[in-house]
């Protein structure tokens, strides 16, 4: 009988490095004062945050898992396991991170809260007053830490599911005894 080797030693790994890449660009855009109002740097991270960086991860830890740790075979399930795997524990890295560094730097939270709700103000210019009230009251909620900590899990689990269920099909191989 032969010993399996659980998915989650190449998901742990993997999550791990894609939930320090995410630190990273967060610690960059504070550093260097890198704002809302740059639409380039927006489009360029959420890209990588919630397309490129989730797929490369998640194909990159399968074929870890295939072919160093179970002998060049794969199941659809065990894909998912990784992939699902890999997003949680990158989102609960980055989450739990944002979390700290507001703790630690208010000002960070405050400053993008004061330009969000400047933006939407502009944009809400001609729309009723109560659209625009419920918007400014919905992005204060939406960066409360008890919201942030489980919706960007959530988000990311599911997004680990979809690309999951994609790559999963692409890279499997199961054993036939």
């Amino acid at each position: 009988m032969e010993k399996t080797i659980s998915p989650s030693k190449s998901a742990l790994q993997y999550g791990a490095i894609f939930g320090v890449i995410m630190i990273l660009q967060l610690v960059i855009s504070f550093s260097f004062n890198i704002t809302p109002e740059n639409k380039a740097y927006g489009v360029i991270i959420n890209t990588l945050n919630y397309f490129i960086l989730p797929i490369a991860f998640i194909f990159i830890g399968c074929n870890n898992y295939k072919n160093k740790l179970n002998s060049g075979f794969i199941s659809f399930g065990e894909s998912l396991k990784i992939g699902v795997t890999i997003c949680v524990i990158a989102a609960l890295i980055y989450a739990v991170f944002y979390i700290i560094f507001n703790m630690i730097f208010p000002e960070f939270a405050e400053d993008i809260l004061n330009r969000v709700k400047e933006e939407i103000i502009k944009q809400g210019e001609g729309k009723p007053k109560e659209q625009t009230q419920m918007a400014l009251s919905m992005t204060e909620t939406m960066m409360k830490p008890y919201i942030v900590l489980p919706f960007t899990i959530a988000m990311y689990a599911f997004l680990g599911l979809i690309y999951s269920l994609i790559i999963g099909a692409v890279v499997k191989k199961e054993r036939t005894f």
